[in-house]
């Protein structure tokens, strides 16, 4: 034991009077201390990482984006200590570089520990305030380790690829004079860097396993589900698409279609059976010697021909997201409202999940979109003005950016529909963006009123925020239900050196006013809370709720629709459980 205790206090006054490890020579680029200098940097980002942003997030994932920014940190310091030493001569005395070391070794732990507690209270006011339990549990030594492991795992890449980098140019330069050495080296190593990153890495290895895992996915059915016998579905009798052939996300569409008799439980007069159209993206086979989403139009047009889609009151053209999902809630409430006296039509651009499908398939939602309001409109035009159902379009999310593609302004939207319902619209959506900045002045960008809010009207509290703008609704009408703390609504490549909008004062309702942008940091915090924002409860994150009930309300009211019939179908809705 005694021998123990000296052995420690030798330990002990060996770090005192050298904290840091001295490399032997140069050529130790991967076993190597850190910077100093470049270190403090990542600290500080870490630290910064630590502030609440959009939605709450669990320990596990602060430790994610700790160890992110952290990395991005010691980046930046070491770019700036390097040019600091190639400018400044002078270098401080071995007396004081075991100073700052020490400093550093007590300051650090103890700040960062206060720190991560610090953000454990902030996490809880942001829970409250999005209507959340408070209790959280925020592991802080597992948050500390998550960080330090990733930190060095994404500094060990690094340092090895410049090993292999500094190699090869001394390879080079036995060969080539040494400015040219130094200049292929540089622009191989990128050149091999950037490939794997993109076709091993990205395409081969993140890609492929998203792509295998969502086919496997689309074959599947959900419990529950189960073919339609309703002639009016697709994948029923007498469809021209097969059940099999819907994907996931479509046999869920129709299969949980409502009949007339459910709607008459809740109206208490007849109804129909609505009408629900779905072409998955691998319906066309038949097709195959023509442009797949024009395949997808015409056999969409078809399904709508032989149910009788264009005699119903009102006809729906639906964006999908990424997986080719819809929206249930956003769809019943539309039937509940006619009396079933509804047609729905929908086509799957893709089976990816949406992320990937933002990353490999944004252009297709367009497409294919654009295709088949583009059939659908040619056939109703071709109709006398007074037998056409009334158009609407309706999307959430990737399936809302899909709508907004399609008609690319907010002019076109309203002028070639009767009216438009769009959910958690996402930043890069080109009518989203347009209406945000030509906005009324005065108004926040998490609540933009345009033109008074004569035709389009955004809202987080849809029962409140549609009543909020100062001009009488005109025809024809758009509502983009938008929350404050919606990531994905927010979420820009911007984010990593520009302050965004949505961070001015006034803020959003469910913001706390602990946020704040830093960068590189905020970008990843935004990242992060996109993959947490179903975390949450409606009206926030990307959660939606029955906020199309009022939305549809207030786009297209049935005749004799009261805002008692509002209230009353918002909370029939609530109550059921969702369908799929």
């Amino acid at each position: 034991m005694r021998h123990t205790g000296q052995k420690l206090r030798e330990l002990g006054k060996r770090f005192v009077t050298q904290p840091f490890w001295e490399r032997p020579d140069e050529t130790y680029l991967v076993r190597r201390w850190p910077d100093l200098f470049a270190l403090c940097v990542a600290t500080v980002f870490f630290w910064l990482s630590l502030t609440p942003s959009l939605v709450p997030r669990p320990w596990l994932l602060q430790g994610v984006i700790g160890g992110i920014t952290a990395a991005i940190g010691y980046a930046v310091g070491s770019v700036l200590s390097s040019l600091f030493r190639w400018i400044v001569k002078w270098r401080p005395s071995a007396k004081a570089r075991v100073r700052c070391w020490l400093a550093y070794w007590v300051l650090s732990p103890v700040l960062a520990g206060w720190l991560i507690s610090e953000s454990a209270q902030m996490q809880r006011q942001l829970r409250q305030l999005q209507g959340l339990p408070p209790s959280l549990t925020w592991h802080t030594p597992m948050i500390g380790l998550i960080t330090v492991a990733l930190w060095l795992l994404i500094l060990l890449l690094a340092r090895s690829v410049r090993l292999g980098s500094s190699r090869f140019i001394h390879w080079l330069g036995r060969r080539l004079p040494r400015p040219v050495a130094i200049g292929v080296g540089l622009l191989v190593s990128g050149i091999v860097v950037s490939t794997a990153l993109q076709d091993v890495v990205f395409q081969r290895g993140i890609i492929d396993v998203a792509d295998r895992i969502a086919k496997a996915t689309n074959g599947d059915t959900k419990d529950g589900i189960h073919r339609p016998t309703s002639r009016l579905v697709s994948g029923g009798p007498g469809s021209a698409v097969e059940w099999g052939e819907l994907g996931l996300q479509g046999r869920n569409f129709t299969g949980s279609t409502l009949s007339g008799d459910r709607i008459t439980e809740f109206t208490g007069k007849p109804a129909k059976d609505p009408v629900r159209v779905y072409i998955s993206s691998s319906a066309p086979a038949a097709f195959a010697d023509e442009e797949p989403f024009a395949a997808q139009a015409q056999l969409a047009l078809r399904e709508l021909k032989r149910t009788g889609a264009f005699e119903r009151e009102v006809l729906a053209i639906a964006g999908t997201t990424g997986s080719g999902w819809i929206d249930a809630t956003v769809i019943e409430s539309l039937e509940y409202m006619y009396g079933g006296d509804t047609a729905t039509v929908a086509v799957q651009y893709s089976y990816l999940p949406s992320w990937v499908s933002f990353l490999v398939d944004k252009e297709k939602a367009g497409k294919a979109t654009r295709a088949l309001v583009d059939a659908v409109r040619t056939e109703l035009d071709a109709m006398p003005a007074e037998r056409r159902p009334k158009l609407v379009v309706t999307g959430e999310s990737l399936g809302a950016y899909a709508i907004e593609a399609t008609y690319g302004t907010v002019d076109e939207l309203l002028g070639e529909t009767d009216g438009a319902l769009l959910l958690g619209v996402p930043n890069f959506s080109p009518i989203a963006r347009e209406l945000r900045e030509r906005r009324d002045e005065g108004s926040p960008v998490w609540r933009p009123e345009f033109e008074g809010g004569r035709n389009v009207r955004f809202a987080q509290f849809p029962e409140e925020d549609l009543r909020r703008p100062r001009a009488e609704w005109g025809h024809p009408r758009t509502v983009v239900l938008q929350n404050a703390s919606d990531a994905i609504v927010w979420w820009s490549p911007d984010l990593l050196l520009e302050r965004p909008e949505w961070l001015d004062e006034p803020l959003g309702p469910d913001i706390t006013p602990e946020i704040n942008w830093f960068p590189f940091v905020t970008f990843w915090q935004t990242t992060v809370d996109m993959a947490v924002s179903y975390g949450v409860q409606a009206p926030h994150g990307h959660r939606y709720g029955t906020g199309s009930v009022d939305g549809w309300a207030a786009v297209l009211p049935p005749k004799g629709w009261t805002a008692k019939d509002t209230a009353r179908l918002r909370a029939y809705l609530d109550a059921r459980p969702s369908p799929y």
